[in-house]
């Protein structure tokens, strides 16, 4: 059987598509490359979010000829679609695909490996704006939680965001598809599904008829097809109250929201294109703590965008201290071509973004310690995966509001969700205690 492996950069949409293109691999006869043999196929799923991403891209392809000198190689993602030019310099690469071809590459390497046919052709396609691209949704493999993106495209533009471009409008999953992929995924054993997309808060507005994500969560969780319902990232002014208040009252939609901020001062805000205030994205979170006390609530804060003066800064951090932030997903601004900050003045020294930095990921360090000291005493339901913590032997599972859990138990709740008494927190872990024989 041909091998291939595939490298996958980014965010949780391009893993969910990695995942996708393993599978569709695996069914047409190629088996995953393991323990360090060759590959035959090497697939690289980009990501060009910032330069540090672009650069890593460059890193995966150079990595993935060294280890696999035989194999074809094909290029795909965000900066196969933004950058192809880039690509082209890099000697050895078969094929660069972008996002319109994305969801073809099994049928585009049937077609041109399989058979032996020349493969140096570039796919430079503009990307499709009338058609969500489909994503299948049931993964092989050992996990219990799976990724499903019902979304994709961005319509915010915000100054400093190359996705737009690199993703195309926003586009939906027909509302049909997605409760048949869920259903699919519960019936395949999966126990929780993390709903993705690139933004997400905008689901369904281009359907016909139109729906909305508040609506579409009322429908799954109406219909029970699967235990636990994840949202990947949304936006401050897209998180409504009307889906805070299902999750408060849903068993299945766990209590954990990942709201962007990139920024606590309303100047940068405004020149951000960011369609909200500080007091705006206060108002989101402190709705969430009152209806959800126990809740996880993550955020992303971008340093040193262009005129960021030190008040600014401190606008934000004042902001995170005051707010019941549970962790940070910290960023150095990245000028990025064609998106309007590139040119912005009033660049912030190199120096001082990376003192900046270190300072707001000190923040988020405390800030996620206080969240888990917060939870001991309490008892959460924890998704325990089929695979225990390398370092202890234990079992280790997620909760509904986001802790890593470590309990002490046998192989037959593997892939089950327990409820468990939280005792302790031992560096990046809670320490639990299973308090039920009953589990779903």
């Amino acid at each position: 059987m041909p091998k291939f492996t595939a490298a996958t950069l980014g965010c949780k949409v391009n893993q969910c598509e990695s995942e996708s293109i393993a599978q569709s691999l695996t069914l047409s006869g190629w088996t995953y490359a393991q323990n360090g043999s060759c590959a035959d196929l090497c697939i690289i799923n980009t990501c060009t979010v910032t330069h540090k991403a672009s650069m890593q891209s460059r890193q995966a392809v150079r990595h993935a000829m060294r280890t696999n000198p035989d194999a074809k190689i094909i290029v795909t993602g965000c900066y196969a679609e933004t950058e192809p030019d880039e690509l082209k310099k890099i000697k050895g690469i078969h094929r660069i695909i972008g996002q319109n071809e994305k969801h073809r590459i099994v049928e585009i390497i049937k077609k041109e490996i399989n058979y032996n046919t020349p493969c140096s052709s570039v796919c430079e396609e503009s990307i499709s704006e009338n058609g969500f691209m489909p994503a299948p949704a049931i993964h092989s493999g050992s996990r219990t939680r799976a990724f499903l993106k019902i979304q994709d495209g961005c319509d915010a533009f915000c100054s400093y965001c190359i996705v737009p471009y690199a993703r195309g409008r926003s586009r939906s999953m027909p509302v049909e598809r997605a409760i048949e992929s869920i259903k699919n995924l519960g019936e395949a054993g999966y126990r929780e599904v993390v709903l993705s997309g690139i933004h997400l808060g905008r689901y369904g507005i281009d359907l016909t008829p139109g729906t909305s994500l508040s609506l579409f969560l009322s429908l799954i969780n109406g219909l029970k097809t699967i235990e636990r319902i994840r949202l990947s990232s949304i936006e401050p002014n897209e998180l409504s109250p009307e889906i805070i208040k299902l999750a408060a009252d849903s068993g299945s939609i766990c209590n954990h929201f990942h709201i962007p901020l990139q920024s606590g001062d309303d100047g940068i805000l405004n020149k951000m294109r960011r369609p909200y205030t500080r007091e705006f994205f206060k108002t989101v979170v402190k709705r969430i703590n009152e209806s959800i006390p126990d809740a996880s609530i993550g955020t992303d804060i971008l340093v040193g965008f262009p005129g960021e003066t030190d008040s600014a800064f401190e606008n934000t951090c004042s902001l995170i201290e005051e707010l019941p932030v549970s962790y940070l997903h910290v960023f150095p601004f990245s000028p990025r071509n064609k998106t309007p900050a590139s040119s912005f003045p009033n660049r912030v020294p190199a120096e001082i973004v990376k003192e900046r930095c270190a300072r707001m990921r000190k923040l988020g360090n405390l800030k996620k310690a206080l969240f888990y000291q917060k939870a001991v005493g309490t008892i959460v339901n924890v998704l325990v995966e089929d695979k225990r913590d390398d370092a202890n032997d234990l079992l280790k599972g997620t909760s509904s509001n986001y802790l890593s859990v470590l309990l002490c138990g046998e192989d037959e709740i593997k892939n089950k969700i327990v409820k468990a008494g939280i005792d302790r927190i031992d560096g990046r872990f809670a320490v639990g205690t299973i308090c039920s024989d009953i589990y779903t």
